[in-house]
């Protein structure tokens, strides 16, 4: 097994992590690949859009954070603060090119609607799971919820290259229920 640091292994991993998911957008892996090779020209490129995280420099996360960036402009993430609306978030999970074909919200309105974020965010994982998709947090260490849609089969696969690549991946809705 190759050394998780080793710069061909992470690179490889941020390839196949971008390619599982956006199979049809492969401009999401080129982005990726660019901020990794060559994080400068990056920064350069995407200054913008990286100023609005606070980033104007490369960063140690530079590659992940341009795949939550190149995923969110192709339709394909979610990003959430840490206290969106339940019905923004619903709204918005339902705009994802990446939502199940059946509506995991098709019974109305519930109770989760309550909650706070990150429980109904685990709530929405729930609902997802009975539709057989997963959704995932692709965490950058802030107070925000970058969050992905996949059928749930390949959620493992997800996470293996997320730690191959050394960033972390949450699963949202596994797990004991919160409150």
């Amino acid at each position: 097994m190759s050394d998780p640091h080793d710069a061909d292994a992470i690179r490889a991993a941020l390839a196949e992590i971008a390619s599982l998911l956006a199979p049809a957008h492969p401009a999401v892996a080129e982005e990726v690949l660019r901020a990794h090779d060559s994080p400068h020209a990056y920064v350069n490129a995407f200054g913008d859009r990286l100023a609005e995280r606070g980033v104007d420099e490369p960063v140690d996360n530079l590659a992940w954070i341009a795949l939550i960036d190149a995923l969110d402009a192709h339709g394909l993430l979610a990003e959430f603060d840490w206290k969106e609306d339940a019905r923004e978030i619903r709204a918005r999970l339902r705009k994802l090119e990446s939502r199940p074909s059946v509506d995991p919200w098709a019974d109305g309105e519930a109770e989760d609607a309550l909650l706070p974020t990150e429980p109904f965010l685990h709530a929405c994982g729930r609902r997802y799971r009975e539709t057989g998709a997963a959704l995932a947090v692709l965490d950058i260490e802030s107070d925000c919820y970058p969050v992905v849609g996949l059928r749930a089969a390949r959620a493992d696969e997800r996470t293996a290259l997320a730690a191959r690549a050394g960033f972390p991946v949450r699963h949202l809705g596994v797990g004991r229920r919160r409150p």
